[in-house]
């Protein structure tokens, strides 16, 4: 009887529990995972690249560029600076007048040299790949062949003005037709009236230009105009440039 007793509790506690002896357990199934969509990227509202003239000689023009971003949102160095003869051509990308290829640096400058004095040019960027940036566009303008040299004396001066004689000399290699002598003012400078010379102001930024009957010079050749000034201030002298 007690070994009937056992057998019974012995059956029932192997219920309880969800075993019984020889009973392998369900292996739990695996999920295989699901990939995820790759992330969509979104750039900066910002240029990507951004780039000024840093300076022009008679036959060059350096151009600082800053690289921001990079690929695919901007550019890795190194960069083609390409120069057009006119900004339709620029726009266009048609037939580039001179190129340069700038250093790994993401922030540098570039000098393309072999260019024409007194000449604008646009230029534009792109990269090892050849893509090409759609924004950087500008122009530089080289600058012009030493052709005449103006120097000012300032003849009378008083409170509230002055009277200067400005005297343009051609110290280049052929004879002249025309000039122009320019120069900035210093302070609040206005000029009342130009004699031997055609005048155009732009703000503090001053151009005469020669008059119908002295604008020929031949070598070391030299003609004048005059200016009366009114101003609060009677500067000390005048610097001007001088170009044909």
């Amino acid at each position: 009887m007690l070994r009937i007793f056992l057998a019974v509790t012995t059956m029932a506690l192997a219920a309880s529990t969800g075993t019984t002896s020889g009973t392998a357990a369900t292996p739990t199934p695996t999920l295989s995972a699901t990939p995820s969509p790759s992330p969509t990227i979104t750039c900066p509202p910002a240029l990507p690249i951004t780039a000024s003239v840093a300076g022009v000689t008679t036959t060059s023009v350096t151009i600082s560029y800053s690289i921001f971003f990079r690929p695919p949102c901007g550019y890795d160095p190194p960069m083609t600076i390409s120069l057009f003869a006119s900004r339709e051509d620029a726009q266009q990308w048609r037939t580039p007048v001179a190129e340069a290829v700038s250093g790994p640096e993401r922030t540098g400058a570039v000098t393309i040299g072999g260019l024409t004095p007194d000449t604008e040019y646009w230029y534009r960027f792109s990269d090892p790949d050849g893509k090409r940036d759609p924004y950087a566009i500008g122009s530089a303008r080289t600058a012009p062949l030493t052709a005449c040299r103006a120097t000012a004396t300032i003849d009378a001066r008083w409170g509230n003005g002055f009277v200067a004689t400005v005297t343009v000399r051609n110290t280049g290699t052929q004879p002249l037709d025309r000039w122009r002598a320019s120069w900035r003012w210093s302070g609040d400078e206005r000029i009342q009236t130009v004699w031997g010379g055609v005048v155009e102001t732009v703000g503090a930024d001053v151009t005469v230009r020669n008059a119908s009957y002295n604008g020929p010079l031949a070598l070391d050749g030299a003609t004048t105009f005059g200016l009366l000034v009114t101003t609060s201030a009677v500067p000390d002298g005048l610097t001007m440039s001088c170009a044909r």
